[in-house]
């Protein structure tokens, strides 16, 4: 029974280790359906609806410069996070309480008990180094991330403490141009389900059923984990943390949900809806940098 379960362990793992070949791939694809969804909305129904004047004339405008706003806000995340590295640890990283003892020289494996899950200073074995609190090591990028969330193909990067908040906000400007999508396109595609001659070839009108069955199928898939995402902001944890910390009561970096949306977004509101950080937020968070956070005192001793 238990061996069953590590051989599906392994084979998941195995799974995910072949994602790396998907590389530009999946980027291709994000464009694609970009570009299908660019041609239905401005070139094939509401570019043309500009020139109707009247009421149609003014919808038009109002839904092709919503959709340009948040298609430019959508592409700007999505490579913020594909480009942004995730974070990883500078070489030669000592945790604080290792310097204060006095020691020079990095520690090995072999300075480590065979049991590490007890300790609080953290040791990556395929890395061959130390491990800064909530850092883990991805099994696709073969490396350690710090404050790894996931290993998500659609960026082909992992989302880690550097571009946790340019994936966040992915997630919400890509929720937000999908739903406007579905419900522009809502009334041409009722239009193929009645009577009506419809205007249009057979290659638009392919186009506007295809931009209309995606894009709800990604609101509603998006909507989902952003959610969760938001849930996982409000108690400063990431997915990896959530599924270790299943069965504690408590969590140490919970510091109240106004202070965790700072750990992500920062302390300057002006920059909370646009992939990057004010200089003055980056010198006044270390969690920005992904190597240190902030705690609660009584649960320091609980595992990092």
């Amino acid at each position: 029974m238990y061996r069953s379960g590590a051989v599906m362990a392994w084979n998941v793992f195995k799974f995910c280790t072949a994602l790396r070949g998907l590389g530009s791939i999946m980027i291709l694809l994000v464009l694609g359906v970009v570009g299908v969804t660019y041609y239905a909305v401005v070139i094939n129904n509401y570019g043309p609806g500009l020139d109707a004047g009247g009421p149609e004339a003014l919808l038009a405008f109002a839904v092709l410069i919503l959709f340009h706003c948040l298609l430019v806000m959508l592409l700007w995340s999505y490579f913020s996070v594909v480009f942004t590295e995730p974070g990883s640890v500078p070489p030669n990283w000592r945790q604080k309480v290792d310097e204060e003892r006095g020691d020079t020289d990095p520690l090995t494996a072999a300075e480590f008990p065979a049991d590490l899950e007890n300790r609080t200073i953290r040791f990556c074995r395929k890395c061959n180094q130390l491990k800064p609190p909530r850092c883990h090591h991805c099994s696709v990028c073969g490396r350690c991330v710090l404050k790894m969330d996931h290993h998500c193909v659609w960026v082909v990067n992992c989302v880690g403490a550097l571009n946790y908040k340019y994936f966040l906000l992915f997630l919400f400007y890509t929720f937000l141009e999908t739903s406007l999508v579905t419900l522009s396109l809502l009334p041409h595609f009722i239009v193929f389900f009645t009577d009506d001659d419809i205007p249009g070839t057979p290659g638009t009108l392919a186009t506007t059923f295809l931009a209309f069955v995606l894009n709800l199928a990604f609101s509603l898939s998006v909507l989902g984990f952003l959610i969760m995402h938001i849930s996982l902001v409000a108690a400063n944890t990431t997915t990896i943390e959530a599924y270790e910390k299943k069965t504690t009561p408590k969590w140490r970096y919970d510091l109240g949900r106004k202070r965790n949306f700072e750990q992500v977004f920062g302390m300057d509101r002006r920059y909370w809806f646009i992939p990057t950080y004010s200089e003055e937020d980056l010198r006044r968070i270390p969690a920005l940098q992904g190597l240190e956070y902030p705690s609660k005192p009584d649960l320091d001793a609980q595992e990092l």
